[in-house]
């Protein structure tokens, strides 16, 4: 287990890291204000998921080589780049479409999303290959300090997201205006588009 102290001093650290708007935030924004709020849970669930991949494969080592090998870092880089782009870009499209009114989408698919776009996140990465291991004690099982501070970032910003899921709530009177879900569809298309060619350009 981690100690109390290394666990807060880690969500201190990573504090500012879940609060800067990124590809998970633009997605529960734009897919609770299109579809509701029950779309918050799989967007938390991707991202959480994603968050453990990281952990375990920082635990595997395979991180460790991505982020020493040029070549495979710059391999995943683009990959979450143009992946950002083409989900910035499907959204914008998307947002501009006709709505249906019985339109939703697929828990799955929204799931998916987020969890790709954590996954193929190298800063993710170097997060449990940077910050993590300042806070690790040697004496103790290294695996279980791993998952425990990865609990610990899935927590952070579970509630991150929560607290903008009832942000959005509360605003469900504009939320449902289709004009409004249209200008939040394209802004969120170009902010995963511009995030996608941040990260390509890192």
């Amino acid at each position: 287990m981690i100690h109390p102290y290394a666990a807060a001093g880690f969500l201190l650290a990573v504090l500012p890291l879940v609060a800067t708007p990124g590809a998970s935030l633009t997605l529960l924004i734009q897919h609770v204000t299109a579809d509701g709020r029950r779309q918050a849970l799989p967007v938390v669930l991707g991202t959480v998921t994603g968050l453990y991949a990281h952990a375990i494969l920082a635990l595997a080592g395979l991180s460790a080589l991505v982020m020493h090998s040029s070549r495979a870092f710059a391999v995943v880089k683009l990959a979450g780049a143009a992946y950002l782009v083409g989900l910035g870009v499907w959204t914008w499209w998307t947002a501009a479409r006709p709505r249906s009114p019985v339109q939703e989408r697929r828990s799955g698919s929204v799931y998916s999303q987020a969890l790709l776009a954590n996954v193929l996140n190298p800063k993710a990465a170097s997060v449990y290959l940077t910050l993590v291991p300042q806070f690790v004690r040697p004496g103790d099982p290294f695996a279980g300090q791993i998952l425990a501070l990865a609990t610990v970032h899935a927590l952070l910003i579970a509630v991150w997201l929560a607290v903008w899921t009832a942000l959005l709530h509360r605003g469900a009177h504009l939320v449902r205006r289709d004009s409004f879900r249209r200008v939040i569809g394209r802004v969120a298309g170009v902010v995963l588009v511009v995030l996608g060619i941040r990260a390509a350009r890192a």
